[in-house]
């Protein structure tokens, strides 16, 4: 994802001359072939964030497109306060990248691990929190949100995450992509757990169970008519995300579900425990004590039938 997101901004950044890119002390050899064209539109912060926000703001204040990057545990919860006033309040155009979302980072530990990144950020007036499932919904979503006059977040994973997409989809922000249809189970998957999604709706689908998989990858604004057809449609409608099962997508979707008549599907979320790690391991083993992986999402979605 990162690869893709480096590459598509410099690409993006020869087609808008008002680009500028503040990094928090990372990807400086990400970033090579920016900065050999773009030289005078790179500024590394330091480990600095919450000024790297209130520099970005600025920057737009005055007319130019600013983009943020460091660690997502660094990009948002470290300097919450300077998005909340200097971002969301003045509604600036500024774009967040938060890069190792979820459990990504999960061998450096819990300073690494950022499973409460969505629940702070989408509670944001202004505020667009976008969690690409690919290298080419990071493309688009890069692209849709420089499109935008307010502040929005974009979560990566790390690198050699799975391609689920064979070329570009359709991305507009605040509707997710449907990348398999099915009839009896919605998968709604954010950001980078859409690869165990689609392994997960094999599994159910080797049981007998007809499984549609959607890329949620806007969190706010929710896609409410796609959640209005799936829960009067479909059996059941889990939601799959790398971020605590507090105040996340499932989170979101049960709010919205809270204001409205039973529906017909029920509803099932699946992400992280609210609880820390405190054993060393990669994300794969992260993801197998969370119950993330594409087995426990159907046996947890078989549960529901």
């Amino acid at each position: 994802m990162r690869n893709a997101f480096a590459d598509e901004l410099t690409r993006l950044a020869g087609e808008e001359e008002r680009l500028v890119l503040l990094s928090g002390d990372i990807g400086n050899r990400l970033f090579d072939k920016y900065k050999q064209k773009f030289s005078n539109r790179f500024f590394n912060c330091g480990v600095a964030e919450a000024n790297m926000v209130g520099v970005a703001a600025g920057l737009a204040l005055c007319g130019l497109r600013p983009v943020t990057y460091t660690i997502a545990s660094f990009a948002t919860i470290r300097c919450l306060e300077q998005i909340k006033i200097d971002l969301s309040y003045h509604n600036v155009p500024v774009i967040i990248v938060g890069v190792g979302g979820g459990l990504s980072y999960a061998e450096n530990g819990a300073t690494h691990q950022s499973c409460e990144d969505i629940s702070c950020l989408r509670v944001l007036p202004n505020m667009a929190v976008i969690c690409p499932g690919d290298a080419w919904e990071v493309r688009s979503a890069l692209r849709a949100a420089l499109k935008r006059n307010g502040p929005s977040y974009i979560r990566l994973g790390k690198r050699g995450e799975p391609v689920v997409h064979k070329d570009a989809p359709p991305f507009v922000i605040g509707k997710g992509i449907i990348v398999k249809e099915g009839t009896e189970v919605c998968l709604l998957s954010t950001g980078n757990m859409l690869p165990n999604a689609v392994e997960a709706a094999r599994g159910l689908e080797e049981r007998g169970v007809s499984t549609r998989v959607v890329s949620l990858h806007t969190v706010s604004p929710m896609d409410e008519e796609l959640l209005a057809h799936a829960f009067s449609n479909f059996r059941v409608v889990a939601t799959i995300e790398e971020q605590s099962l507090l105040g996340g997508m499932g989170g979101s979707v049960a709010e919205w579900l809270a204001d409205r008549k039973p529906q017909k599907a029920c509803l099932c979320r699946i992400g992280a425990k609210n609880e820390f790690l405190h054993e060393a391991g990669g994300q794969e083993h992260a993801r197998k004590i969370h119950g993330l992986t594409p087995e426990r999402i159907a046996e947890k979605v078989v549960q529901k039938l």
